[in-house]
């Protein structure tokens, strides 16, 4: 539970924050360990406590990119952690969870865990597993302020990634949605106005023109139901992906099979365990656990199943390279033969940072190939669609002026 406090220290100053505790006494025992006289002490109280299952904040990239990159001169500058962190703190008054989950760092560092410690004791905010698992070791290797630093790079190329590729798709989605309203505006109010005039005719109408108007007559009638289906689809769709593992595994497949998309989603995921794993075998992590750790922020099941199975394997003795050839799925031979060089040479960290530039490069010059094909393909779809609705309607006028 959260805790509000306010108090004074021991130089006379108010003092007020968060805490996160058990209870109201194990407060007071922290804020006595501070130095802290408290004068009130509350529990963060909330609307509807009973329905809030998840507390715990979703930390963004970029939000724990800026606390690595700013710790890490902190300490590379010799102020001590618990002051360093108390510094960031003081940063964060305008974001209450950021600032609470580095009060209870503060916290329980002072009460003699290491980082790692206090990270994985918190509740106040998730933490990707990859990162603890790094603050574990560079803690223990007495280097962390260099991979506080390494993460941060990481989390901010992530980060740059994933921006680029929604802005790559963001004109496209744009033309995209336009079109539908533009075709759904003509079959709903446009095609019902023109085919009542048909009606009043009599006039016999081709077969082309009867399937626009019924098309149209359907969606004016039943548009709300096709929505609610439509949604409740795609809801249906991610709830099965999340919660049911062989789903998921075979939702996967599938992407991985289609042509031009399938290459690009696994160099995608290739280049992400790549820099993962560089990053973290760079920052002494043991190379089995950098495997496990970079497999785990995969999103395609089937890969990272095939890195979590392959790890297996190398810690009864295998190889990496040979322990991915022998899995069903088989990724890119290229990215197998250079993991091979590098465990022949005992340069595997260098190698996957060359792969993760590789595939990240690769996959860029992919993209524009297929944005510069998507946005003509979609004019000349709505263009089409746009056109046989204009030529089912123009049909019966032609067949007018010819009696």
């Amino acid at each position: 539970m959260i805790y509000q406090y306010r108090g004074i220290d021991k130089k006379g100053q108010k003092r007020k924050g968060q805490l996160e505790a058990e209870s109201i006494d194990e407060v007071k025992q922290r804020l006595k360990s501070q130095g802290i006289f408290y004068t009130d002490i509350k529990a963060e109280q909330s609307l509807l406590p009973k329905l809030s299952l998840k507390r715990a904040y979703r930390i963004k990239p970029s939000e724990l990119a800026v606390i690595s990159r700013d710790l890490a001169i902190f300490i590379k500058a010799g102020i001590p952690l618990v002051k360093a962190l108390g510094l960031l703190k003081n940063q964060y008054e305008h974001h209450k969870k950021i600032e609470t989950f580095l009060q209870t760092l503060i916290t329980a560092i002072d009460e003699g865990k290491t980082l790692y410690g206090a990270m994985e004791k918190q509740s106040v905010v998730i933490l990707p597993a990859f990162y603890k698992q790094a603050i574990k070791v560079s803690e223990e290797s007495g280097i962390l302020a260099g991979v506080l630093q390494k993460m941060s790079t990481f989390l901010k190329e992530r980060e740059r990634i994933n921006k680029q590729i929604q802005g790559a798709f963001a004109y496209p989605a744009f033309i995209l949605i336009a079109s539908i309203g533009m075709v759904a505006f003509m079959i709903s109010y446009v095609v019902p106005k023109i085919a009542n005039i048909f009606t009043q005719m009599g006039q016999e109408l081709p077969p082309i023109t009867k399937f626009v108007i019924n098309a149209g007559n359907i969606f004016s009638n039943y548009w709300v139901h096709m929505l609610v289906v439509l949604i409740s689809a795609i809801i249906l769709f991610y709830i099965s992906r999340a919660k049911i593992p062989a789903f998921r595994t075979a939702v996967d497949r599938v992407l991985l099979s289609i042509p031009f998309f399938g290459p690009m989603i696994e160099k995608n995921e290739l280049g992400k365990f790549s820099y993962m794993a560089a990053v973290l075998v760079q920052s002494g992590v043991p190379f089995v656990q950098a495997i496990n750790l970079s497999a785990q922020i995969l999103n395609n099941s089937v890969i990272k199943s095939l890195f979590l199975d392959s790890a297996q394997k190398v810690v009864e003795g295998k190889k990496l390279s040979i322990a991915l050839k022998s899995e069903e799925f088989q990724v890119d031979p290229s990215f197998l033969q250079a993991i091979a060089i590098g465990e022949e040479t005992s340069e595997v960290s260098p190698i996957l940072q060359n792969l993760s530039e590789l595939y990240f490069e690769e996959n860029k010059d992919r993209l524009d190939v297929l944005l510069s094909l998507l946005e003509p393909a979609l004019m000349l779809f709505v263009g089409g669609v746009i056109g046989f609705i204009v030529t089912a309607m123009l049909l019966p006028i032609f067949s007018i002026n010819i009696q």
